[in-house]
């Protein structure tokens, strides 16, 4: 018998099902617990953005500006 394949879920799926859930079922605490959690993951965000720019601006001063 096979064993079920894993099934693989769209980038970002869980942050949008995350987003949906009925807030009103939970609790002060772990409100408070979800808070600290999307302001860890804005700020992981911000430093990958950060980093992207970086990494763009160092391109373009290497092999100068693209157009637009």
């Amino acid at each position: 018998m096979e064993e079920p394949a894993e099934v693989r879920v769209g980038r970002g799926q869980r942050l949008i099902e995350a987003v949906r859930e009925d807030l009103e079922l939970f609790g002060v605490a772990e409100l408070e617990e979800r808070i600290e959690v999307l302001q860890s993951e804005i700020a992981r965000v911000n430093a990958q953005i950060d980093r992207k720019r970086a990494g763009r601006a160092a391109a373009d001063a290497l092999f100068g500006a693209g157009p637009g």
